[in-house]
């Protein structure tokens, strides 16, 4: 039995942890940014293939106080570093401390990295490693003196999926798109609309969630290479998930964007998801809009007007949002922004709303619900 850590943008806690569930775990513990689960080493490259919201997944080698140097080096060393870091392992080790007597995270670091080496010197029976195996970054996480010990199984962040190619200015993270899609409304059978869709993430991440594409299965994992993980798994893990995907899906996704060079990057990433055939995009004004269907969904990630000169442009545009979307009477809209005049502007309360972050832009999530389909 080992422990994972799903880590979690704040406000997407509940979110990863119903990913979890739904890939068959039940022991989770829930805390701000980090989502802790027992399983067996199958579960490392499952989680990592399947989970959309999710930042990273960590595996848990240990917990304890450290309020001394002492303490964090006995309390590491005492850890089960030798069943997973191979003799000709990379590690390196990364840091944070909060709240905590041991306040220098170089030196935590500096002390933790001389404790596994003394683990390994113990197991290897040498002086001196090469380093030039598999990659294993540790983490040393020291809250109110507590100390959490991780080695990271992802390697890239999973947002990074494989499939974007193509950038432009702003774009929203593929974690938080899959986020924002999870907790609307819409399923595969509903009209989904997307007026501001960029390079294209959120109509592709919801269409790789229509289609049960397993997120991770275009990239590779730093755990993949870990001898301990046993032979086949992550082979049996990617057959599985190829397995998965709804081939006869016939879903109608709808993205479009005023920037023509957006739409152009859209197409590609779209491809390279292969969900191309499930999304239309269209070079287009919002105001533009033409939908005859009703109980559609609207999710979208707007300009924020961050930057000074563009704030008298953004509410023009909110205002104009308002307007637009109000004729579409019995869709369901989400929209996603920083301007917190938002509701004013747009000219209605939302029905929920909800605290989130687009990088490091505090950001609200307003849920407004239509009327459920007949």
């Amino acid at each position: 039995m080992i422990q994972l850590i799903a880590t979690s943008t704040f406000g997407l806690e509940a979110v990863v942890k119903r990913e979890i569930i739904q890939l068959g775990y039940s022991d989770i513990k829930v805390e701000n940014g980090k989502i802790t689960f027992n399983c067996d080493e199958s579960a490392i490259p499952k989680a990592n293939l399947w989970l959309r919201t999710a930042d990273r997944v960590l595996l848990k080698m240990g917990e304890f106080k450290a309020l001394s140097f002492e303490e964090l080096f006995q309390g590491t060393k005492a850890l089960p570093w030798d069943e997973w870091i191979t003799e000709d392992g990379e590690f390196t080790v990364t840091g944070k401390s909060v709240d905590s007597k041991l306040f220098s995270v170089s030196d935590c670091q500096a002390i933790v990295k001389k404790a596994v080496v003394e683990k390994l010197k113990e197991k290897y029976k040498t002086e001196w490693f090469k380093e030039d195996g598999p990659k294993f970054t540790i983490q040393v996480s020291i809250l109110k003196d507590i100390a959490t010990l991780t080695i990271d199984t992802s390697g890239e962040g999973l947002h990074k999926r494989g499939y974007r190619v193509e950038n432009v200015e702003a774009p929203i993270k593929e974690t938080l798109a899959s986020a924002i899609v999870s907790l609307s409304y819409w399923n595969p059978n509903r009209i989904l609309l997307d007026p501001f869709c960029g390079s294209g993430t959120i109509p592709i991440e919801a269409a790789m969630i229509g289609k049960n594409i397993a997120p991770g299965l275009q990239r590779s994992f730093a755990s993949e290479k870990w001898p301990r993980i046993r032979d086949g798994l992550w082979k049996e893990a990617r057959k599985e998930a190829f397995k998965s995907i709804r081939q006869d899906l016939n879903m109608r996704i709808f993205a479009s964007d005023i920037n023509p060079k957006a739409i152009e990057a859209a197409k590609e990433n779209a491809y390279e998801a292969g969900v191309d055939d499930c999304i239309a995009f269209d070079v287009k004004h919002m105001s533009k809009i033409n939908v005859n269907d009703d109980y559609g969904v609207i999710i979208c990630n707007p300009p924020y007007g961050e930057r000074l000169g563009d704030k008298k442009e953004v509410e023009r545009l909110y205002i104009e949002m308002g307007k637009v979307f109000n004729k579409l009477d019995t869709w369901s809209k989400y929209i996603i922004t920083s301007n917190e005049d938002f509701e004013k502007l747009y000219g209605e309360k939302a029905s929920k709303k909800r605290k989130l972050f687009n990088g490091r832009i505090k950001v609200d999530y307003y849920q407004y619900y239509g009327p459920r389909p007949v």
